[in-house]
């Protein structure tokens, strides 16, 4: 065999992930996904779907926000959008859903896909919302210091109840008060108004209002996938998740 007709057969089979089999295929117009995580949780529990979107073929940013003011929060994600080469999906969990709906605003931002969360409209807030349909559990703690928490004995059942049990039991030590502030803070631009959304529903909810998150989902006519799962729905069923986000990946021209 020639040298050069070699080399070039080693250099293909260098380049072939492990296992042999190549990633799928990514649009060239949009590669870039931004993934937002929302109050009592970190970065970290976007593993799994992380994983999924790198394996096809996916640039992944995870957004590392301090949960100390919605203003704060905002700066945080554009920060990582900033980062970005060309357009953007831009993903949001919980409380995340209102940090993305600001700052979705930026124009690489193509498409916003909320994950069990909140996609208010200009002037609302995280409590606005909250009284506009009961919360399902009251179960919320205050610090001294104006910081909101899950009680940690209930934070397994009311967050993360269909997560395994060693993962929920480290979320649970690993919990990330939100300043009360942050839910107070109110919306200032709705990018869903402009720019195409997508709404996960997890149906057995009992942090967010199931029948909230639908109702906020068909005000901005997002399009809808319902989940049977808890409010950790990017923890307990990352395919599922991952699904959507790659399906608003995909539509963007």
């Amino acid at each position: 065999m020639p040298i050069f007709r070699a080399l070039l057969l080693a250099a293909g089979a260098l380049a072939l992930p492990i296992g042999g089999a190549r990633a799928a295929p990514v649009p060239n117009h949009l590669k870039n996904i931004v993934l937002v995580h929302g109050a009592y949780a970190d970065g970290s529990g976007w593993r799994g779907v992380y994983d999924i979107l790198v394996r096809d073929g996916y640039a992944v940013s995870i957004v590392s926000q301090p949960l100390t003011s919605l203003d704060d929060d905002i700066a945080a994600t554009k920060r990582v959008l900033d980062m970005q080469k060309g357009p953007v999906v831009l993903v949001g969990h919980s409380y995340g859903g209102q940090i993305i709906t600001d700052a979705g605003a930026d124009p690489n931002v193509k498409a916003l896909v909320y994950v069990a969360a909140l996609q208010p409209d200009v002037g609302e807030s995280v409590f606005s919302l909250a009284k506009t349909m009961e919360l399902p559990n009251g179960d919320g703690r205050e610090s001294a210091d104006g910081f909101l928490y899950l009680a940690p004995e209930k934070f397994v059942a009311n967050f993360a109840a269909d997560v395994p049990a060693d993962l929920a039991a480290f979320m649970k030590a690993s919990q990330m008060p939100v300043a009360k502030l942050a839910f107070m803070q109110t919306t200032k631009v709705a990018s869903w108004r402009s720019k195409p959304s997508y709404g996960i529903v997890a149906t057995k909810d009992v942090a967010l209002n199931a029948n909230l998150e639908r109702w906020m989902y068909k005000r901005a006519g997002a399009k809808i996938t319902e989940i049977d799962a808890s409010h950790a729905v990017f923890i307990s069923n990352p395919q599922a998740v991952a699904a959507v986000i790659e399906e608003a990946a995909r539509a963007v021209k």
